[in-house]
């Protein structure tokens, strides 16, 4: 196929979907992905295409949402890694949330043998894949369904999660900086993201390579909400994707890589993570720097200074003190 053909078929098939992966162009045109990346540079540079981190998307794609059809086939098996890394943070007996997104469907697939689970979520999807779990109970939120991703929206669901406290909410998004967190392109599905935010004590998003440094029009969760980041090991070429990774561990987001080459097994499910490790590592965790979030060892911290500082002083000098103020 000549690079003309080849570039035509591309933009025929970033027509018709909104967004496609390069792993996906490759295959279609039957080339390597090396050459797909010289071919979207190239439609790039003529303006008929924008590239992101892993595929291409029609121009203007920073306020373009792409439909559940075209997000399913994208990243497919580096959603699967994410979803099987994120369901070991989940707990039997927890109640958390669950967004709206393919990879959060992805990760509820995975939690209908969690027993005593209970899952809040927006997400028609979420609550389809969790509908036969006979040991997860599952609360949907009220408002209008959204039909490009078959998630409730609006006022109504907003309101339907005043009040509530879960342990962790787990969200996905169209985009994630370290400089303005997760975000998405569109107002409504922000808004939800939102109140499921302000209704858990911890964040966790999933989010594959091809989003890291992407920005989109409305932000969700901010990063110094966000405790952990599940995601997949990018690509050895993506340096972009490897220094937003390290740019939002060091502003005290903890990382989990699935599917990484190379480096051991890393923290497992509920542990505060391990040592700060470079970022091309399996499953690893970047524990939280500096008192971002307080542990529960900043008490005893707290108690050692104080010991230490009656300490300098010695016993003696507390009770000659004591015997001083009776005489008194």
């Amino acid at each position: 196929m000549f690079a003309a053909e080849r570039r035509q078929l591309i933009l025929e098939m970033v027509r018709a979907n909104g967004a496609v992966s390069l792993r996906e162009l490759a295959r279609v045109v039957q080339t390597s992905e090396v050459t797909v990346r010289r071919d979207v540079r190239a439609l790039e540079a003529e303006g008929l295409l924008d590239r992101r981190h892993g595929g291409a998307v029609l121009p203007g794609g920073f306020t373009r949402e792409s439909g559940f059809p075209q997000k399913s086939h994208l990243a497919t098996a580096e959603k699967t890694a994410i979803a099987d890394l994120a369901a070991n943070f989940v707990e039997e007996g927890e109640a958390i949330v669950v967004g709206a997104g393919t990879t959060t469907q992805e990760l509820a697939r995975r939690l209908a043998r969690v027993p005593g689970l209970t899952v809040v979520t927006n997400s028609l999807l979420v609550a389809q894949a969790l509908a036969h779990a006979n040991r997860v109970e599952v609360v949907m939120t009220g408002g209008t369904l959204r039909g490009s991703n078959y998630a409730l929206v609006g006022s109504g669901a907003e309101q339907s999660l005043h009040g509530l406290r879960v342990s962790r909410a787990f969200l996905s998004g169209s985009g994630l900086t370290a400089e303005r967190g997760l975000s998405t392109s569109n107002m409504l599905s922000a808004s939800v993201d939102r109140a499921l935010v302000q209704a858990a004590a911890e964040v966790v998003v999933l989010a594959d390579h091809t989003k890291l440094g992407t920005d989109t029009m409305f932000q969700t969760v901010p990063t110094d909400l966000i405790t952990r980041l599940v995601t997949d090991e990018p690509p050895a070429h993506d340096d972009r994707a490897a220094a937003e990774l390290q740019a939002l561990a060091d502003q005290g987001v903890q990382i989990a890589v699935a599917g990484g080459q190379g480096g051991s097994a890393g923290a497992g499910a509920g542990s505060p993570g391990g040592d700060a490790v470079p970022v091309r590592q399996q499953r690893r965790d970047v524990p939280l720097p500096g008192p971002r979030r307080q542990g529960p060892g900043a008490g005893g911290q707290l108690r050692s200074a104080s010991a230490s500082m009656l300490g300098e002083q010695g016993p003696g000098a507390e009770r000659a003190r004591v015997a001083d103020l009776r005489r008194r």
